[in-house]
């Protein structure tokens, strides 16, 4: 790994989860702060643009090491970029121009359950009636933060279209997470992450263009290429090599529960920066997610190992 040695027992193995859950979470406040400033697609080709810059010094020995093997599953590499880079979080940003911040964290909680509900679709794994019960329930908080606590808002389908975008782009995530499944035991995930960031990238490049063509550059301030260069290091690269090392203290399951923290510290983050308040709908929705997960993830198997998640 990147990082120094663990004594056995420390709490930095804890620590490390916090600070990567919490880099997550910021990236959907700071995508949020500047979605009057920088367009969707151009903010998040900087992002991948900038962890690419700080990944490839660090995995350019591994990429070497490896590449017979990467070029052996070099389709599903960019069925990776296209879904976990280029699409999820574009889609995301774009959602972000007309939703909450807090709504936002609060529907990534739902990731469990859709990567649960796309291995039904796709391996036809069988779901129990709780898995069932528990996406219902889930499905209920949803709604119940999209329409505001307010049922007439669906019936009248008057709700935010930004909500939309950023399920779509969580849902694309879920796929990016099953897609990781068919990889090799032995290929290096931070070369996978580095060769999937270059290919998203190239994805990108074009609708940049176009993005950069109709509305300009972005105002060349420091606060932009400070949100920009945070967007890339913290919750791409150093979240990710922090969440990496916990994972191999504490073990996928431990770790993996931590990611709950991330509505959590969302929703604090956007009331902090963003002057976003916490409604009571948030609240009843959010539990009703977490009590659906509980009970599905109750009556599932065990999971896979935890998924590099570059949030």
């Amino acid at each position: 790994m990147l990082s120094l040695p663990l004594p056995p027992g420390a709490a930095v193995p804890y620590l490390l989860l916090v600070f990567a859950t919490l880099c997550w979470a910021g990236n959907f406040v700071l995508a949020r702060a500047l979605h009057a400033d920088i367009s969707p697609i151009t903010l998040a080709f900087g992002r991948w643009l900038t962890a690419l810059l700080v990944l490839l010094p660090l995995a350019w020995p591994r990429l070497m090491a490896q590449k017979a093997l990467l070029l052996q599953v070099k389709k599903r590499l960019l069925w990776l970029a296209l879904y976990g880079i280029a699409i999820s979080n574009t889609l995301i940003y774009i959602g972000l121009r007309s939703t909450k911040a807090t709504n936002a964290v609060l529907f990534n909680a739902l990731v469990p359950l859709m990567v649960m509900l796309l291995a039904w679709v796709a391996w036809r794994r069988p779901l129990s009636s709780r898995e069932w019960g528990g996406t219902a329930a889930s499905l209920v908080g949803v709604l119940a933060i999209v329409c505001q606590g307010d049922l007439t808002r669906l019936l009248a389908l008057n709700f935010n279209p930004g909500d939309i975008w950023v399920c779509v782009g969580l849902g694309c995530w879920a796929v990016y997470t099953l897609l990781l499944r068919g990889l090799p035991e032995g290929l290096d995930r931070l070369a996978v992450l580095t060769v999937t960031v270059a290919l998203g990238l190239a994805i990108l490049l074009p609708f940049c263009l176009f993005d950069i063509s109709r509305h300009g550059l972005p105002a060349a301030s420091v606060a932009n290429f400070a949100s920009v260069a945070y967007l890339g290091i913290f919750p791409s690269v150093l979240a990710l090599l922090s969440y990496m090392r916990a994972v191999q203290h504490l073990g996928p399951t431990q770790a993996a529960g931590f990611l709950h923290l991330i509505p959590a510290f969302g929703a604090l983050l956007a009331m902090l920066f963003l002057d976003e308040q916490l409604a009571y709908y948030h609240v009843a929705g959010l539990a009703a997610i977490f009590a659906g997960l509980y009970w599905a993830q109750s009556a599932a198997p065990a999971p896979a190992p935890a998924a590099i998640r570059p949030r």
